[in-house]
């Protein structure tokens, strides 16, 4: 059972936090770990994308001259893919490129990413995280006595509207909730700043 420091917010080490061994030291998945973030990726496309075939477009009923004796290319149809205003070949149309991943691998992944993070030592604990007022220089200081620099998760037991708001303007800082926690968003930030009590919860609901 790996312990890790608990800090405060001013950045200080008020004792420690012992880690379950189910969700923090777990077996390191990458096939789990690359097709759940291939599925976020692909869920978060739009698929709205659409051209016109050559029996879309208009015109291109007649013939546009006959077929031997002129000495050009023979043509059946001025909206031909090789005419200007043409259809296109194999044209896009709307569709949906997400798929489903089932709960056994969207398991493992979340337990391979936050062992991740641990074996990078770049978890953070904070017994409370709170903010008094809608202010981002709460959010700034908290990061900065931490001494996280980069891209960062703020994890958090239930949504705070305060929190979410205070960083919301921190260029590479996002927010979540223990319960909505997704493998991408780990993955795609260096720091996991995480509440004590959202630690129980992520224990509570996949370990």
């Amino acid at each position: 059972m790996p312990n890790i420091k608990l800090f405060n917010m001013k950045g200080e080490a008020v004792g420690e936090i012992a880690l379950s061994d189910a969700l923090f030291a777990a077996e390191v998945n990458k096939s789990a770990l690359h097709t759940t973030v291939t599925a976020y990726l692909a869920n978060q496309r739009q698929g709205t994308q659409s051209a016109l075939t050559r029996s879309e477009v208009s015109g291109g009923g007649k013939k546009p001259w006959r077929q031997k004796g002129t000495g050009r290319a023979r043509q059946g149809s001025i909206r031909s893919p090789q005419w200007t205003h043409g259809g296109i070949v194999f044209a896009p149309k709307p569709r949906d490129y997400g798929f489903k991943v089932n709960k056994k691998i969207r398991l493992a992944a979340i337990k391979s990413a936050l062992t991740e993070k641990v074996n990078a030592n770049s978890i953070y604990v904070i017994d409370d995280i709170a903010v008094a007022e809608y202010k981002t220089k709460t959010v700034v200081e908290m990061l900065k006595a931490l001494g996280v620099n980069g891209k960062a998760i703020i994890v958090t037991a239930a949504a705070d509207e305060k929190v979410v708001r205070s960083a919301k303007n921190i260029a590479g800082v996002v927010t979540s909730t223990a319960t909505s926690l997704n493998t991408y968003e780990l993955l795609n930030h260096e720091a996991l700043v995480i509440s004590k009590d959202a630690v129980a919860k992520l224990e509570e609901v996949y370990a």
